[in-house]
């Protein structure tokens, strides 16, 4: 699925393999365990809270509780900065500045990005553990390079009658999420994923380029989600039926090639466009600029329409303004309750997550808590 980062105007969509097989839309509908691209949603928490990308912490054997979580490769690095331990998709880290900052913060942010997900308050979740859909987590991909700004992807711009009078309108929804400089900083370490980290292959596209990979438990889900200066993009791959893609199926393997593909399409002749972080540091965020200069939807009253007279299946009423930008909500954590005491029954010993299955023609599988994967690839 790929959206424009400015309009939210969606670009591509694939849910499937084939529509006449299953209607089931999995860019949309399905929510799948998101492995260690969830991991953006902590590390903002923990710059929010002042953490800067030249920190330095510990990649070593530790213990929450009876929870001893371990890396993908199953060594530790030692100290190194908080750039290269996103870069390089570093589970311990991860989980280190989850419990710094507090789980609740961490899912606090989450839902701030625009996420629905009902989030259980485990510290696997800061690896992982947890099920988002493809649209929500490229939705919030793309607040990065808008400079904090999220824009909710659209399907259909606008609706109009035969005579060219526009019925109905859909103008950029936009609010704020996280602060330019928040943005920013968090800017750096999704760049360095494509420069020198997990995601490094996309170098040889030799264009302004950020994101991040996402394995889970298994090789069940391999993600790839990372965008340029003016197109998001998001790439899941897996079965409904939850197996294995495959050893060392991950998502620098099985989706980043896809993302490329993609990509090297979406950049053709843009080779002069820049990161807002890249231009004038004091420059105003132009997508505010651009909403609050939009033009109002034409009025109707005294319209002539042909036949119908009005659309069917209309989803919003016309719409006669441009949208109020919404500022930055603080985190709340009244209305969250804290987490259970840590037991082994939290974090069983088994590095393994069994969701329940669902076939191709189901429905949307309703959202319910996740059980939390001990182990997260990169």
């Amino acid at each position: 699925m790929a959206m424009d980062n400015t309009t939210g105007d969606v670009l591509a969509m694939v849910g499937g393999r084939d529509y006449a097989l299953s209607q089931f839309n999995r860019a949309t509908q399905a929510e799948r365990q998101t492995g260690s691209s969830f991991k953006p949603y902590v590390y903002t928490a923990a710059i929010e809270e002042g953490a800067n990308p030249t920190d330095i912490i510990v990649d070593g054997p530790v213990s929450f509780g009876s929870y001893t979580p371990h890396n993908y490769e199953n060594n530790y690095l030692g100290a190194m900065t908080l750039t290269n331990a996103f870069a390089e998709s570093r589970n311990i880290p991860a989980l280190k500045l989850a419990a710094r900052v507090g789980i609740h913060k961490v899912i606090d942010m989450t839902h701030r990005f625009g996420v629905t997900t009902n989030i259980p308050a485990y510290l696997p979740i800061a690896i992982g553990a947890v099920e988002i859909t493809l649209e929500e987590q490229l939705a919030s991909y793309a607040v990065f390079p808008n400079d904090g700004l999220r824009v909710t992807p659209r399907l259909i711009r606008k609706v109009s009658n035969a005579d060219g009078i526009t019925l109905w309108e859909d103008n950029p929804e936009v609010s704020e999420v996280i602060d330019q400089q928040t943005a920013r900083t968090m800017m750096i370490l999704l760049r360095a994923v494509t420069q020198h980290g997990t995601g490094a292959a996309a170098a040889q596209l030799n264009h302004p380029l950020g994101g991040k990979t996402g394995t889970t438990s298994d090789f069940t889900d391999a993600w790839f989600l990372g965008f340029s200066p003016s197109i998001t993009c998001g790439v899941w791959v897996g079965y409904d039926n939850r197996q294995s893609l495959g050893e060392k199926e991950t998502g620098a393997k099985a989706a980043l090639p896809i993302w490329m593909a993609v990509m090297r399409q979406a950049i053709a002749g843009k080779d002069d466009e820049q990161f807002l972080s890249d231009q004038n540091a004091q420059q105003s965020r132009p997508l505010l600029q651009a909403v609050a200069h939009a033009p109002a939807v034409p009025t109707l009253a005294s319209a002539a329409f042909r036949t119908p007279t009005k659309p069917r299946g209309l989803a919003k009423p016309p719409v006669s303004s441009p949208p109020v930008v919404s500022p930055a909500k603080p985190p709340t954590q009244t209305a969250l309750k804290p987490p259970a005491r840590l037991t082994e029954a939290t974090f069983p010993a088994t590095p393994q997550v069994k969701p329940a299955l669902h076939s191709q023609l189901a429905p949307p599988i309703p959202k319910g808590t996740v059980k939390p994967a001990l182990a997260s690839t990169p």
